[in-house]
């Protein structure tokens, strides 16, 4: 039985996917993004509690009641949750057992070529019902600037969920001065609107209520003189994207 490195649980959330959702933030993650509200989930495995898939299993079933009321389900968060695919893959397996919808919430960052990441890949996705894909940026020079890493593999990797039909959410924070230039928006609605499998699309607003844990690990935070979008900045910045399929401004029928 494997054991998972987790950085904290939030046991009924409603933002990260569908339905009221028990969320498993996981320890560990690549990307350096400059407005991470969770730096820190960067160091790999430590500080971290340790938990094995039944453990989990056991703390998750008694919320049933609550997935099943609102069609919801698990969530794995970060961090980033693909550092970990043979213990997600094992724990999905498990909570598809009880009937339980899993989602995987990500910014495969850390996604590459090699045959090892491509077979766990695939045995995750079996038992994965939705991901909800970060793009931090569309533009690589600005997205390596952004997050310290290219998004070369991050596009690669979502257009092989398209062509295997994977439903998924793209979101995107939406940075005064980083993010939300809007030919890159443009172009970021460009590359969406050309998947298919696309569900749903999220612009989140930058915010700094993460500020302080920067501070508390003594890491130079760069943004402190960025002001969070106003409202009008995102149905701007909506219109800019023109996403095809149902964003939050989407009217419910």
């Amino acid at each position: 039985m494997l054991k998972g490195h987790i950085h904290s649980i939030e046991s009924l959330g409603t933002v990260d996917g569908p339905g009221l959702r028990y969320i498993i933030f996981t320890q560990g993650c690549l990307l350096r993004c400059l407005y991470c509200h969770n730096p820190d989930t960067w160091k790999i495995n430590e500080p971290s509690r340790t938990a094995t898939t039944d453990e989990l299993v056991t703390e998750i079933t008694p919320y049933l009641p609550y997935f099943q009321a609102s069609n919801g389900g698990v969530t794995m968060s970060g961090g980033e949750p693909l550092l970990q695919m043979p213990f997600v893959t094992e724990l999905f397996q498990k909570l598809h057992a009880h009937g339980i919808h899993t989602c995987i919430d990500t910014s495969l960052g850390c996604a590459n070529d090699t045959d090892a990441f491509k077979k766990h890949f695939d045995q995750l996705l079996l038992h994965t019902d939705l991901l909800m894909v970060d793009i931090k940026h569309i533009d690589n020079e600005k997205h390596k600037h952004l997050t310290g890493k290219p998004n070369t593999h991050i596009l690669k990797y979502i257009k092989y969920l398209a062509k295997k039909k994977q439903p998924i959410w793209i979101r995107h924070v939406l940075v005064p001065g980083l993010t939300d230039d809007p030919e890159d928006l443009r172009a970021l609605g460009n590359f969406i609107n050309q998947l298919g499998n696309v569900e749903k699309f999220e612009l989140l607003p930058y915010h700094q209520l993460g500020v302080h844990k920067w501070q508390s690990l003594g890491i130079p935070y760069e943004l402190n003189d960025v002001v969070p979008p106003t409202d009008e900045d995102v149905e701007a910045a909506y219109r800019y994207v023109d996403f095809k399929g149902v964003t939050p401004l989407t009217p419910i029928s």
